[in-house]
C-alpha cells in the first residue's frame, strides 16, 4: 500500500508554473477584479504559488501588464484580407470591441505599453497593411488607424459605463427616467427616449456600427490605384476609392 501511495505521489505532480499561465491568470484576476486589484500576490495566490514564485517568469507587475495586452490582442481578429478595406476594418473593429467588453480593464492599457508584444505588433502590422494595400498612403494609414481606434476605445468607455446592458434594462432605466423628469422642461431629451430608445428593437450596440460607417465613409485611399504595400496584395476592391492628384508617395 505504501509503494501504491508513493506512486500516487509521484504520477500526481502539479502543473509546472511557466509565463503563459501567469498571463492568463493575471487576465483573470483583472477581469474578476479590476486591474487595481492586481498584485503578485492575487496572481500567485490562485496558482498556488508563493508570489516569489512568479519572478522566475516575470520580471515584475510591469512585465505581467505587457503581457496581459499582449493576450487581449491576441483575441482580435485581423482585418480579412480577402474584403475590401472598409469591410476589413468593420470586422476588425468589431472584434476589438468584443474582446474590449470580455476584459474592461484593458481599453485604458491598449496602447499605453512601451515593450509592445508579437500579438501587438502583429494586429498593429496587419491593420497598417489593410491600410497601405487599399492604397492609402503611410500618413493616411496613420491618420485612420488614429481615428478608427479613437472612437473604437471611446466607444466602449461609453458603453461601459452605461446603467444597463440589454434592451430590458435599458427600458427599465428609460422609464424610471421618463416617470421622474418633467418632460415639459425637457422636451427634446423625453423626445429621444420616446421615440429612439424605447423603439422596437432598439439595441445600443446599432449606435456602434453607425458611427463607425460614417468614418470609414469619410476616410479614402489616397494613393495611386493598385498601389500594394510590400508583401501584400493590390486591393481592387469598389471601396478603394478614386486616387487624389498630388497624394504621398509610397515610403520606402
Amino acid at each position: 500500500m505504501r509503494q501504491e501511495d508513493k506512486g500516487r505521489r509521484r504520477t500526481s505532480t502539479r502543473t509546472p508554473l511557466s509565463r503563459e499561465r501567469v498571463i492568463n491568470t493575471a487576465v483573470k484576476v483583472a477581469d474578476d477584479k479590476g486591474v487595481a486589484a492586481l498584485t503578485m500576490r492575487a496572481v500567485a495566490t490562485p496558482l498556488g504559488v508563493e508570489a516569489m514564485s512568479l519572478y522566475h517568469h516575470v520580471a515584475s507587475r510591469e512585465d505581467i501588464l505587457d503581457g496581459m495586452v499582449d493576450a487581449v490582442f491576441a483575441e482580435i481578429d485581423l482585418p480579412p484580407r480577402d474584403t475590401d478595406w472598409k469591410s476589413a476594418m468593420r470586422h476588425r473593429a468589431a472584434s476589438a470591441r468584443a474582446a474590449l467588453r470580455r476584459h474592461p480593464w484593458a481599453v485604458g492599457l491598449m496602447d499605453s505599453r512601451t515593450r509592445p508584444g508579437a500579438a501587438t505588433l502583429r494586429h498593429h502590422d496587419a491593420v497598417i497593411g489593410a491600410l497601405r494595400a487599399a492604397g492609402f498612403s503611410v500618413s493616411m494609414a496613420a491618420h485612420a488607424f488614429s481615428l478608427i481606434d479613437s472612437y473604437l476605445y471611446g466607444f466602449v468607455i461609453q458603453e461601459l459605463s452605461l446603467p444597463f446592458s440589454n434592451s430590458t434594462e435599458l427600458d427599465e432605466v428609460a422609464q424610471a427616467l421618463l416617470h421622474e423628469m418633467p418632460a415639459d422642461d425637457y422636451p427634446h431629451l423625453a423626445e429621444l427616449i420616446t421615440e429612439h430608445a424605447l423603439r422596437p428593437g432598439y439595441d445600443y450596440a446599432d449606435e456602434f456600427a453607425f458611427g463607425l460607417s460614417l468614418i470609414l465613409d469619410a476616410l479614402h485611399p489616397d494613393e495611386a490605384a493598385g498601389h500594394s504595400a510590400p508583401g501584400l496584395p493590390s486591393s481592387n476592391a469598389p471601396d478603394s476609392g478614386p486616387a487624389h492628384p498630388g497624394g504621398s508617395a509610397p515610403a520606402q
